[in-house]
């Protein structure tokens, strides 16, 4: 055990006073040591129940013959650092993350872990953790939440948000804006659809480093805690038998990955944070791969923003062994991957069962033949950019339209507020990116905004910056080379011409090819003045393009 040495013979007595001094006795120093990373805090709704969760994987790891050492991880509300400046934070906490993880795992000799995430760059951070330290882990996540109820209707973080841009359109009064506010978000747990936090959460179990249910189980079942103690029993039967993260963190798990984010129309930040978390593996994940991964997958699932159903929908309807399953039978599943069960991915999914083809549609009767996330590239982004296909109406997949260009998104949400954008128009959010924002931005204010005023199916909006998961729309993220870095989204000039295809995934300019040329010939790209964390993180930062990873 890597803990031995902190712990047996004379030149461990010091460090022996010091467990002494913690009040542990000498049959708990004896044990395997199991660091229990829990990310709960009181200000964010999907980790206010982690406490629970916590306690019950310690209780797991205890009677599995274990010494439990709960250490803490930080977590950022993307809902609540919306639309300010808090949101130049959200993203740049992936890497603290990863890093005092690591930190702490390191200095304490741990044997093994446990990872309890549940929020946005939460989850991938200890995921890029688990795979920098190559120990014994599991995760477990905190659960989604369970969607709200309003006129007859499940709601969630995004009808809210688009309740807001309607009530600033004059199509609803105060009232009932205020029934949103008090019914969306109705318990704790990740925002109740297919957003950021669910998609990581399930794709964690996809890859393998989450039990069946980690992604689905709603927060408030008891279900989930029960989850939580077999995690917890499960991290010790892998010590004993020696399998470790990077055992199942492979090139074939980040392909079935990739694939049941097609399949399932996960959040465009999946694009982010699956190339950050196979870079620390040892491996690259081109973004142009997403193409050909969709391009063979269907898109099975249309859940909150692009259609009317929930996690807990997902979760009744099987949940994401269904959707491997279903998968599987067309031969798109890498089935012989290892898992964090002992067993491979063909054995966990053997006896799962779709219980409801209308929110798990079969493969011989998709949504659409084609996967939920495109990458675009062209002239306007060379290195590509994002979009959640799933989400965009039929309408808007291809569109052409005059640029509305804005230095960042408090412009734009200022003029789309104001009336000021018209069908038609594409708006341009610019020095948004990972270096430009700094932090790449989400920009759920502005979609929504555009969705609530009855917009959705003729403005399309572009950014160097990105998108929540509960965006939906013809929205398009992570342009890149972004502005800051010289890249062409910061040439474009009010009134010019923007193509998207998204079919045919092609974004461009439409501006003679001498003008483009003079153009880039001649940008500067504006500076900020920063301090403190973005300063350096800005230093740092690679492109969106690559994973935002720091170089």
């Amino acid at each position: 055990m890597k803990s031995d040495s902190l712990k047996f013979g004379p030149e461990a007595a010091a460090h022996r006073s010091l467990y002494n001094a913690l009040g542990w006795t000498e049959e708990e120093v004896s044990r395997p040591l199991v660091g229990i990373v829990s990310s709960f805090n009181e200000v964010v709704p999907g980790h206010m129940n982690i406490d629970k969760i916590t306690e019950a994987v310690k209780m797991g790891v205890a009677e599995a013959g274990g010494m439990p050492v709960v250490f803490p991880a930080i977590a950022v509300c993307d809902g609540i650092a919306m639309g300010h400046t808090g949101m130049k934070y959200s993203l740049v906490t992936r890497d603290l993350i990863a890093d005092s993880t690591e930190c702490m795992a390191l200095a304490h000799g741990f044997d093994a872990l446990v990872m309890i995430p549940n929020c946005d760059k939460n989850v991938p951070g200890l995921l890029m953790a688990a795979a920098r330290l190559n120990l014994p882990t599991t995760f477990v996540s905190g659960g989604p939440m369970l969607a709200g109820h309003i006129d007859g209707h499940k709601t969630s973080l995004s009808s809210m948000f688009e309740a807001m841009g309607a009530y600033t359109a004059g199509k609803i009064d105060e009232d009932k804006l205020h029934e949103f506010e008090c019914k969306a978000c109705p318990s704790c747990g990740s925002c109740s659809g297919m957003y950021t936090a669910n998609s990581m959460n399930c794709l964690t179990e996809v890859i393998g480093m989450g039990l069946p249910g980690n992604g689905t189980i709603p927060a408030v079942y008891s279900r989930r805690l029960q989850l939580a103690k077999h995690a917890g029993m499960q991290v010790m039967e892998m010590l004993r038998r020696g399998i470790t993260a990077r055992d199942i963190m492979t090139r074939e798990a980040f392909q079935n990955a990739l694939t049941v984010d097609m399949a399932l129309g996960c959040s465009t930040n999946t694009m982010l944070h699956l190339p950050a978390i196979a870079h620390e593996c040892g491996f690259e994940i081109d973004l142009a791969h997403a193409n050909a991964m969709s391009e063979k997958t269907p898109n099975l699932c249309h859940l909150a923003p692009a259609g009317p159903t929930y996690m807990e929908d997902l979760e009744e309807a099987g949940g994401v062994p269904a959707v491997m399953a279903e998968l599987n039978k067309i031969g798109l599943i890498n089935t012989d991957c290892m898992t964090v069960t002992g067993l491979t991915v063909g054995e966990n999914i053997a006896h799962a069962h779709n219980n409801n083809p209308e929110v798990i549609r079969t493969a011989d009767n998709p949504f659409s033949p084609t996967g939920g996330i495109a990458v675009l590239s062209g002239n306007l982004a060379p290195d590509g950019s994002v979009v959640k296909r799933s989400a965009v109406a039929p309408s808007m997949l291809t569109h052409e339209g005059p640029a509305r260009v804005f230095e960042s998104e408090e412009e734009a949400q200022a003029a789309i507020n104001a009336g000021k954008i018209q069908p038609g128009d594409v708006v341009v959010i610019r020095y948004e990116g990972p270096k430009g924002g700094p932090g790449m931005r989400e920009m759920l204010n502005p979609t929504s905004a555009i969705m609530g005023m009855g917009l959705g199916e003729s403005v399309a909006l572009i950014t160097d910056g990105r998108f929540s998961g509960a965006t939906r729309g013809a929205c398009i993220g992570h342009v890149s080379p972004e502005a800051a870095s010289g890249g062409p989204i910061g040439i474009v000039q009010e009134g010019d011409i923007i193509s998207i295809d998204i079919p045919n995934c092609k974004i461009e300019l439409k501006i003679p090819q001498d003008e483009y040329d003079r153009r880039m010939s001649e940008f500067v790209p504006k500076k900020k003045e920063l301090s403190g964390y973005l300063k350096r993180y800005a230093q740092l930062v690679a492109s969106g393009a690559k994973g935002a990873v720091l170089n």
